[in-house]
């Protein structure tokens, strides 16, 4: 096999990225730049740091929400509450292209940084904010947690069974609107590049990336006056489509789209053709009214045979299955060992693995830097950026600073 090229220079090289965030939906933004390259320098209270690092300690002692969206950057503790703080603040501003933000309410006006302060102080900083219910409505000036957003947006009432709705697991609010901003970023980065050196404003907001998602639901919904229940494992866009149980103990999942592959479900892997010809079923909007008769046919086929069975006949007949699983049986699933997708990343405790971001660039391996300790990387970014030994040691004097304790 020929030797590799050496790697390409990282996507977002020489882009330096200013957080100021907590939780997930900033930090998985800037995780994600991170991943491509981009400097990032997370600044955090020095009164304890961004409140995801305590939400748990089942990571020997840190948080799992906080190492999986914080790798790759360099944490400053810096206090912002007094002017001393923001004027180094300011000062690293001058030198990035980037500024992020997720904080509370109205925190970005107390502190002097909204876009239209930016635009005058850093106009060639991109600064995007990342907010619960974007400006100029009622909830404007509301907190927005993830369950928030998924609630008032409706996505709890589309999600579990009806009767009992329920969150997604993963905190899709915040994740989605976090690669939003990364995108809105790309875009802007890339304007910039061919255009001028000039920013720009970006806004972002939980609840209005939760509307998007639901685009299915809401334009159905507008056009039919029907609110469409929550089916669990199914949808109620298209049948069948659903989990079933199998004879080994098992759960099977099995998907048809389209009229083509209805008729290759019925015929070839259940050998039911009074299935296929049957009128009630000739249309997906046929099939979907009557969900109730399928699923119990599938059903009951499912529980005669074993999962290997049932995948393999559906994989002849280019039927979509799927196993479901548990996350500890994804943690050595291996579509992701044998494709070597986890690497080990490096933390203040130790080693830890942690899975490679999606895209896969040719000729680029993503850095995988290590989860920063609280203020780890104050003083060596502070005297890179200007400050002297002697400002350092006044902003620790008068607790405006921290250092990570070894």
């Amino acid at each position: 096999m020929a030797a590799h090229a050496a790697a390409d220079p990282a996507p977002l090289a020489g882009v330096t990225v200013v957080a100021l965030e907590q939780a997930v939906s900033a930090p998985m933004c800037t995780r994600t730049l991170a991943d491509l390259g981009a400097r990032v320098l997370k600044i955090e209270n020095p009164d304890g740091g961004d409140f995801a690092r305590y939400y748990d300690d089942v990571v020997d002692g840190l948080a799992a929400h906080f190492v999986w969206v914080n790798r790759g950057k360099e944490s400053v503790a810096l206090n912002l509450k007094s002017p001393a703080g923001m004027e180094v603040l300011h000062r690293l501003l001058d030198h990035a292209d980037v500024l992020v933000s997720n904080l509370a309410p109205g925190a970005t006006a107390r502190l002097g940084i909204t876009p239209a302060d930016l635009e005058h102080s850093h106009p060639d900083l991109i600064a995007v904010e990342i907010d619960g219910f974007g400006a100029g409505g009622p909830l404007s000036g509301k907190r927005a947690y993830d369950l928030l957003a998924q609630a008032e947006s409706g996505v709890c009432a589309v999600t579990g069974a009806a009767g009992a709705p329920a969150k997604p697991g993963p905190p899709v609010a915040d994740v989605c609107s976090g690669l939003y901003a990364a995108i809105s970023i790309l875009a802007m980065l890339s304007a910039r590049d061919r255009r001028t050196r000039k920013g720009a404003a970006v806004t972002v907001s939980l609840f209005d990336t939760m509307a998007e998602v639901m685009g299915y639901q809401l334009t159905y919904t507008r056009h039919s006056g029907i609110d469409q229940q929550p089916l669990g494992m199914s949808s109620p866009a298209v049948a069948p489509y659903g989990a079933y149980p199998t004879g080994d103990g098992q759960t099977v999942v099995l998907g048809t789209t389209n009229d083509g592959e209805w008729q290759r479900l019925s015929r070839e892997l259940l050998g039911r053709a009074d299935l296929a010809d049957d009128p009630r079923f000739r249309s997906n909007s046929d099939r979907v009214r009557h969900r109730e008769v399928l699923d119990a046919e599938i059903g009951a086929w499912c529980a005669g045979h074993d999962l290997a069975h049932i995948q393999q006949a559906a994989d002849t007949a280019g039927i979509g299955n799927a196993r479901y699983n548990t996350p500890s049986e994804v943690l050595d699933h291996p579509q992701l060992t044998e494709r070597d997708r986890w690497r080990r990343i490096d933390t203040p405790v130790g080693q830890i693995p942690a899975l490679l971001p999606p895209p896969i660039i040719a000729g680029f391996d993503p850095p995988m830097g290590a989860v920063p300790a609280l203020g780890e990387h104050t003083n060596a970014v502070l005297a890179e950026f200007g400050l002297t030994d002697d400002e350092i040691a006044l902003l620790r004097l008068h607790r405006l600073i921290a250092t990570a304790v070894p």
